[in-house]
């Protein structure tokens, strides 16, 4: 127990420390236009678009939206995951591929984006404790709806936060996916800090049981710090727990 509580003592330093830092540096910017009349059909115009900010790759969401009327793709090559077998799930051992798994958005409104996270390709290999007991799966993955609404710092400020509603289906082949619709609502928030890119996120999810009927409900937490090191080019430490 009182370890638990440094944990949160040393959290709440920290944002309190961020805070105190992106106060006293902050700048004075001029007044930024009135966006809040452009919409997906009369779009934003291109001198007043925000900067790209990004989902993927990392776990951490961006607090921003995109600017309506206008459409981005966030889309990986490839990528590789791979769990290690432990006591807690059976001494299981998976490896994933994934080709070009991707997320498409829209602006609907200034605050205001829908978004489509497909993965088009993939393939595991799962190995259970018992030697010889291996299994194979490679098909379409499940399909992911979400809608992102900024509710402050879209546009400027030192504190951004959004709510991600989302609701995954079960359109996987192969046995892949969850086999049920499962959904939850992440809620990243983001602080300016000159020269580094500092976001959070909390996570609740409501996930289908592995036996039986029913759903539970699963929370985690991810913490996203970035650094320009040449250019555009910057280096982002992820950090997560369940």
């Amino acid at each position: 127990m009182i370890q638990n509580k440094l944990v949160q003592g040393s959290f709440a330093g920290l944002l309190l420390s961020l805070a105190a830092l992106g106060a006293a540096a902050q700048e004075t910017n001029s007044v930024p236009p009135d966006k809040s009349g452009y919409n997906l059909f009369n779009p934003t115009p291109v001198e007043y678009m925000r900067e790209m900010s990004p989902d993927r790759p990392d776990k951490t969401d961006s607090p921003f939206t995109v600017d309506a009327g206008h459409f981005q793709l966030e889309m990986d090559f490839a990528n590789f995951t791979y769990d290690a077998p432990n006591s807690q799930h059976g001494n299981t051992q998976s490896e994933e591929y994934q080709i070009a798994p991707m997320n498409i958005k829209v602006g609907v409104l200034n605050d205001t984006d829908f978004q489509l996270v497909l993965a088009p390709w993939q393939w595991q290999r799962t190995e259970s404790g018992n030697p010889g007991a291996v299994e194979h799966q490679s098909g379409f993955g499940d399909t992911t709806l979400r809608v992102k609404q900024n509710l402050i710092g879209n546009d400027g400020g030192f504190f951004a936060l959004a709510l991600i509603p989302f609701v995954t289906l079960p359109t996987s082949q192969d046995n892949l996916g969850a086999g049920s619709v499962e959904g939850g609502v992440g809620i990243p928030y983001a602080f300016d800090v000159p020269n580094w890119d500092v976001g959070f996120q909390t996570t609740f999810n409501c996930d289908r049981n592995n036996e039986g009927s029913g759903y539970h409900a699963e929370f985690d937490n991810s913490l996203s710090i970035g650094h320009a090191v040449v250019g555009p080019q910057s280096i982002t430490l992820n950090f997560s727990a369940v």
